[in-house]
């Protein structure tokens, strides 16, 4: 059954409403996790929903969200979220740090006491959209092992770079550290499949298919010792230099035993600093048109820049509406009653 978009984004806002969010920041909420499906990112989709209600029934998260500027100082800011929802303090920071580049031509942004806040191209997308181009880091609850070891120690730590492309979607990167999203485990886990090989070693280090092994284990880095380095460099970025909570400390948006204490930092530059925008943004369309011009590999029939799927994704899921896993959906109705609010998918 396809699913309209409105719906889950009506449902998913009411779910959050009942919760004690603010009607508008319930709504944001809901769109980050809609339109992770719309992009075809459903481990960071509607499957989360329940993650992040349970975190604010159990009180670890701030319904209502009232972050504070401890340091203004032009180009540069640190916020005190409180603990609130990450992607409605993430979305005010980046708001935040648009506008100080507007001002300044660079900006950047620390962020701390946060959450987790979904998919990162959400925000470097809002930049991009605004004739700027972004980068947007975070940490996140140990997932990998330092490299060489076989304790959980540092985070998937995800990143985004994000610029307009004239006539072109934007163009857009959104990676984790690690070799796969950690969510992408949790799907397979829903839908009952295995994973690939040297997705990640099971808790005694042996190599696993089995998701919920991996879920126990360790998730393997990506590119080897070098996917360990750039995590640690995103956890110093994240949680060390806004002040925030780094390493082992950090809460994941599944547990409800504690807070997240999740950090990130934005950094935003706006393109009319450096030359017309309308100038970068045919610049751009060379690139990409470089790229795509490149003779094609075997087995392959198309070259994609990166931001470009996921433009295409949109489109179709947009048209045709949103297939989600049964036990997505049955998650999604336990939640509904457990709030009071029925899910309606027609």
């Amino acid at each position: 059954m396809r699913i309209s978009p409105t719906a889950l984004l009506d449902f998913a806002t009411a779910i959050y409403a009942a919760a004690g969010m603010p009607e508008d920041d319930a709504r944001l909420v809901a769109d980050t996790l809609v339109q992770a499906d719309l992009w075809g990112h459903q481990s960071h989709g509607m499957l989360r929903l329940p993650w992040y209600l349970a975190r604010l029934k159990a009180g670890v998260c701030t319904a209502v969200a009232t972050p504070k500027l401890l340091v203004d100082a032009g180009g540069v800011a640190v916020i005190d979220g409180g603990d609130a929802m990450g992607q409605v303090l993430t979305d005010f920071a980046m708001k935040d740090a648009i506008r100080r580049a507007k001002s300044h031509g660079i900006a950047a942004v620390a962020l701390r006491n946060s959450n987790h806040f979904g998919t990162a191209l959400y925000y470097t997308l809002q930049a991009a959209r605004a004739d700027c181009v972004a980068f947007l880091s975070t940490n996140a609850s140990p997932a990998m092992a330092p490299w060489g070891g076989r304790k959980k120690t540092v985070g998937t730590n995800p990143w985004s770079w994000a610029a307009p492309a004239g006539r072109l979607a934007p163009l857009v990167l959104d990676i984790a550290n690690t070799g796969v999203a950690r969510g992408k485990i949790y799907l397979a886990k829903q839908k009952g499949e295995t994973i690939p090989p040297g997705w990640a070693i099971d808790a005694e280090g042996r190599p696993t298919i089995d998701p919920a092994a991996a879920i126990d284990g360790v998730i393997l880095p990506m590119a080897g010792h070098k996917g360990y380095a750039i995590a640690t460099v995103m956890d110093m970025l994240s949680g060390v230099l806004t002040g925030s909570l780094f390493g082992g400390a950090v809460g994941g948006p599944y547990q409800t035993e504690r807070r997240s204490g999740a950090g990130q930092m934005m950094i935003v530059l706006d393109i009319a600093a450096f030359q017309p925008p309308a100038e970068f943004g045919a610049r751009m369309e060379r690139l990409i048109g470089e790229l795509k011009s490149v003779p094609l590999a075997e087995g392959y029939d198309e070259i994609l820049y990166p931001g470009e799927l996921e433009a295409r994704n949109e489109a179709a899921n947009r048209r045709d509406g949103l297939l989600l896993p049964d036990d997505t959906l049955s998650d999604l109705a336990t939640a509904g009653r457990e709030m009071g609010i029925a899910a309606r998918w027609g």
